[in-house]
């Protein structure tokens, strides 16, 4: 892969994971349940009827996690941090052994030479604050401040790299206007509402984890998506541009200064949202960051749907794509297309590919190994698309494959397989997939051309 010499010296090979999706231990040393937990056991919601109790055993296997990263010869590792897990009631007193945990974790990381990139938010939401109203709550906002700098106070000394929020676009709009994830609601108001007051929080955090964690370097991480529209008719370019509000400019414009989209505003206005704003918060809202990172699985080709939910866009398969088990079209050059976008249009400094892989049905062959050819070219192409997009001036900083792990995937539960390391649920036992040892000789082949040319 010649075309990776256009990638920084420096460039971060990352592997990610997410804590209610590997951890285990739901109610083990003080954990209170999160709204995933609820979801997840509430019949018809998660393929399968899966759950996440147990998942990958994270929480008692995360020293044998370690290795695998050694073995990757990855340099960093996002993880995310389970709410439930430091503040069981959502605030107040801190369960000294759910904090201790990833204090463990921190340590034993940066012992062995993976730097951490730490979550706050990914979407586990303490069950009691969602008993209270969850997102929807101007309160929850300002919990998620304190719970924050419990977290900074606790690991700021060693924890550099800082995320906020993964995907508030997930929490918001398919929480709680797809009823797809937790809460599970199907309300265009509460989506709004909870919208702004993740946003509000992020904003509230990023000046509680400064203040508990000088020098900290913090950032959001957002899902998007090129919007692109199904014909050239004026009602399917107009379809685009709202899915494009809808899934982009409503999660960066607000964050990076610029307020929330007013064509967005006024087209859930009219269906009877309106945000719950008060003075002064889209300056907290839009709190100077150091990063900002970019998760990319899919772009959208959209038709006009007047009669479904806002944005009134229904997404249609491109015929004869390529398409990974999530059914979703696999396309690189979008990756390129938004990395360039947030370097052009909005102005970053520094970017992250916090989040990017594919699903495929492995198999474990005769010999005990995975072969995964089509995940192999697919984590191919989209680092190429990667070094295309620094040539051309993108502030790339690194990329974090998705995922560490094979691992309970949301509401499609254990079906789905994402990991660069297989997981047989029934055994916990690890197997490094031939994409894993790819991804080990592309990061250790950059680390030799960056050595040659220092």
């Amino acid at each position: 892969m010649d075309d990776l010499h256009s990638l920084p010296e420096d460039f971060v090979f990352g592997t990610a994971t997410s804590a209610y999706q590997i951890e285990g231990a739901v109610a083990e040393d003080g954990r209170a349940p999160s709204i995933w937990d609820t979801f997840a056991h509430t019949p018809g919601t998660v393929d399968g009827g899966d759950h996440g109790d147990t998942a990958c055993d994270h929480y008692h296997r995360w020293r044998e996690d370690i290795a695998l990263m050694r073995t990757l010869g990855t340099d960093a590792y996002r993880f995310s941090v389970a709410w439930p897990r430091v503040l069981p009631e959502g605030t107040g007193p801190v369960n000294a052994k759910g904090l201790a945990f990833y204090d463990r974790l921190v340590d034993a990381l940066l012992e062995a030479g993976v730097t951490p990139h730490l979550t706050l938010y990914h979407w586990d939401l303490p069950q009691v604050l969602q008993d209270r109203g969850g997102w929807t709550e101007r309160a929850t906002a300002e919990h998620f401040a304190q719970y924050a700098a419990v977290v900074a106070d606790a690991l700021g000394d060693r924890v550099k790299d800082w995320c906020t929020l993964n995907e508030p676009l997930c929490s918001a709009w398919i929480g709680h206007l797809e009823g797809r994830m937790a809460p599970g609601l199907t309300d265009l108001t509460a989506a709004v509402r909870a919208s702004y007051h993740l946003h509000l929080g992020h904003g509230l955090a990023v000046g509680t984890i400064r203040e508990a964690a000088p020098g900290a370097r913090i950032g959001i991480v957002n899902n998007l998506s090129p919007c692109e529209p199904a014909s050239q008719r004026p009602e399917d370019l107009a379809a685009a541009r709202r899915a494009d509000g809808h899934t982009n400019r409503w999660w960066l414009d607000p964050v990076l200064g610029r307020g929330y989209p007013q064509d967005m505003r006024e087209l859930y206005a009219r269906n009877g949202a309106e945000l719950p704003e008060q003075e002064g918060d889209l300056a907290l809202i839009a709190a100077p960051l150091d990063w900002l990172g970019l998760n990319y699985y899919f772009r959208q080709i959209v038709t006009d749907d007047p009669t479904g939910p806002p944005p009134h866009a229904r997404q249609v398969q491109v015929p004869g794509a390529r398409t990974t088990h999530m059914g979703w079209e696999v396309h690189a050059a979008g990756l390129e297309e938004l990395l360039l976008r947030l370097t052009e249009e909005y102005g970053a400094r520094r970017l992250y590919v916090t989040e990017n892989g594919s699903a495929y049905p492995d198999t474990v062959g005769p010999d005990g190994q995975i072969h995964d050819p089509e995940r192999t070219r697919y984590l191919e192409e989209h680092l190429s698309a990667c070094a295309r997009a620094a040539r051309r001036g993108a502030p790339l900083a690194g990329y974090f494959a998705w995922s560490l792990l094979d691992n309970f995937e949301w509401a499609y539960g254990y079906a789905k397989r994402f990991g660069l390391v297989h997981v047989d649920y029934a055994s916990q036992r690890r197997t490094v997939k031939s994409s894993g040892r790819r991804y080990a000789e592309i990061a250790r082949a950059h680390r030799q051309r960056a050595r040659r040319a220092a």
